[in-house]
């Protein structure tokens, strides 16, 4: 099988149309700089930011051929994605998860989440040096919490990952640089450039989830770990866990080659209060979320389901939704995300 391709649209004035059975890119002068031969090329992936435009007649064959469309503002930020009404399918998978919800195996699903996190957390700590999370001590109260109450459960796995993750938080971030590095993590309404900068990139990391929930046919507000809440997507936050030591990786590298003037100032107004919230500038974020997706690309020593001792990152967290849907299933006795150690 070709390498699925992925097509940007960022900048501003290109056009995505159909041309005789091919998608074609045309600049902003109507000149074509790119064509896509429906059969011939394997296009797996579309990102449009907007101030460009996409003709009907290619929105439909996107979703015909099932191409994922993912739409950004100019920041960079994803907002919105083509969904193909075969999404819909395989409601089997979907009453499955409702089920698991209210039996022992949502219990099992929030242990095997929280464990993997702090593993994943513990791999960032050793590379860089640091003193790591006594693992073996951490398994033995995971496992031996008892409960049959979800939400009693989930409060108590929360009270064993909180304090682990606070400590990880307050050793890596000073991996950052001196005028980039935040006090403490902040996800809402940060005002600061080092935490933009991650929820910058852990909205990415969202998406790509979310782009997996909907391949594997599962409900992307119905978690575990993460209670129901109307607007929030529960199970995206449940595996977002599992990544999310991935994305510091990333950007503690890549702010090595960042600079203050990389970032600006915008004032912003709520609730008769101004504020200044730093943001990476708006083609310093395009290059970010470039380098990001080619991140996602890199190949990982975790074998794939079917075949090959390698595979990448994207691919990794595609087949672990397709795993973790089978379980739900009951067509794998267990559950153990993958975890990448070798970074």
């Amino acid at each position: 099988m070709k390498k699925a391709e992925k097509l940007f649209l960022n900048g501003n004035g290109s056009y995505l149309g159909m041309k005789q059975g091919c998608f074609i890119v045309r600049d902003k002068n109507k000149n074509i700089t790119k064509e896509y031969p429906l059969f011939e090329e394997n296009l797996g992936e579309i990102i449009v930011e907007t101030g460009n435009t996409i003709s009907v007649g290619a929105l439909s064959s996107i979703a015909f051929w099932e191409i994922d469309l993912l739409v950004l503002t100019r920041k960079g930020e994803p907002i919105g994605y083509l969904r193909s009404t075969n999404y819909d399918t395989h409601a089997e998978t979907r009453i499955a998860q409702y089920r698991a919800y209210t039996n022992s195996k949502a219990i099992e699903i929030i242990k095997q989440i929280v464990y993997a996190k702090l593993k994943g957390q513990n791999i960032i700590l050793n590379k860089y040096g640091l003193r790591q999370h006594d693992l073996p001590n951490l398994k033995r109260k995971i496992d031996n919490l008892n409960s049959e109450n979800l939400a009693e459960a989930r409060g108590k796995l929360r009270g064993i990952e909180a304090g682990k993750s606070k400590y990880y938080f307050q050793r890596t971030l000073k991996l950052l640089p001196d005028w980039l590095r935040p006090q403490q993590r902040k996800t809402f309404q940060a005002y600061d450039g080092g935490n933009n900068l991650f929820n910058l990139a852990y909205t990415i990391l969202k998406w790509k989830i979310h782009r997996a929930i909907l391949k594997a046919k599962l409900e992307a507000y119905l978690g575990f770990m993460h209670s129901l809440q109307h607007g929030k997507p529960s199970l995206i936050c449940d595996f977002q866990d599992l990544y999310r030591y991935l994305i510091d990786h990333f950007l503690i590298e890549y702010s090595k080659n960042l600079k203050q003037t990389d970032f600006e100032a915008k004032i912003q107004q709520k609730r008769g209060k101004k504020g200044k919230r730093i943001y990476l500038k708006n083609e310093k974020s395009r290059k970010l979320i470039e380098k990001l997706y080619e991140y996602f690309e890199k190949n990982v020593e975790i074998p794939r389901i079917r075949i090959g001792k390698k595979q990448k990152i994207e691919t990794l967290i595609n087949e672990e939704l397709l795993l973790f849907a089978k379980y739900l299933r009951n067509e794998r006795r267990k559950w153990i995300p993958r975890i990448i150690e070798k970074l």
